[in-house]
């Protein structure tokens, strides 16, 4: 199984391109498993290079409003773990795009370590994030991830001193993902896009070989200013155009389809 192999040659195919990667987030199951199922297939179609699927539980931190509401649309239609390994496993029967999961220490404790891997493994999951697990106790689990070729993607911050940063960046496997802003997300940037490429400098002068994935709060309004860092993630605009169509009653997976299409282009451009 070198299902982490692809993560990296889509990072790689990206920079080819002379583009950072365009990564989604959304949340699996929202609005509901066959919805949620066709804008997986809308992204990827529409030309994001990787797909985030949240796997939400009910007090998501760091999560804004508009993930929130994606949340709780999901679970409150009854969305359930093996729910959306079903929904990445059926994608995966027709695109390559690599998936990643988003999720929480307590969702993959409750269902076992080695179950949820498994799991993983059958539905073709090429890496995953755990929001609240830091380094360094979430060590033993990334040594079984990697055992398994599925990366296991550290997250980095703000607030993270430089010597902490050298020795994640040395434990972390080929992904890391650098959470750039504290408020939660989805909000204004706080932060400028030159302070967040200036840390990505910082990262990628400690680590060149590791992939950086810049999250959190990038909007097609500010996503240019990152087409030369490795990739960037595009979340709550995306779950909020999926509001937006539901209260409309309009097609999520086209309208979240398109909206990918133009962040694509801008990317590109």
């Amino acid at each position: 199984n070198m299902t982490s192999s692809t993560l990296i040659k889509s990072f790689e195919r990206a920079k080819e391109d002379n583009r950072a990667a365009l990564l989604t987030y959304t949340v699996g199951g929202d609005p509901d498993k066959k919805t949620s199922l066709s804008i997986f297939k809308s992204i990827a179609e529409s030309g994001a290079d990787v797909i985030e699927c949240g796997l939400g539980h009910g007090a998501n931190i760091g999560d804004g409003g508009a993930i929130q509401d994606s949340t709780y649309r999901a679970l409150s239609g009854g969305i359930k773990t093996d729910d959306i390994f079903e929904i990445i496993e059926e994608f995966k029967k027709d695109y390559e795009t690599d998936v990643i999961i988003m999720t929480y220490q307590n969702k993959i404790m409750a269902y076992g370590e080695e179950d949820f891997l498994k799991k993983c493994i059958s539905s073709k999951v090429s890496g995953i994030i755990c929001v609240d697990w830091p380094w360094p106790l979430n060590l033993d689990f990334a040594k079984k991830c990697k055992e398994n070729s599925i990366i296991f993607i550290q997250l980095l911050c703000p607030t993270t001193n430089e010597d902490r940063l050298k020795s994640i960046l040395n434990d972390a496997h080929e992904v890391v993902y650098y959470i750039s802003m504290l408020s939660t997300t989805g909000q204004k940037l706080k932060v400028s896009s030159d302070e967040i490429k200036k840390r990505f400098n910082l990262i990628k002068k400690i680590s060149p070989d590791k992939k950086c994935i810049i999250g959190f709060g990038i909007t097609a309004d500010t996503i240019n200013d990152f087409k030369d860092t490795d990739a960037c993630v595009v979340g709550s605009a995306l779950c909020r155009e999926i509001t937006r169509s539901i209260d409309e009653e309009l097609n999520p997976a086209t309208n979240v389809g398109n909206m990918v299409s133009d962040l694509k282009q801008k990317l590109s451009s």
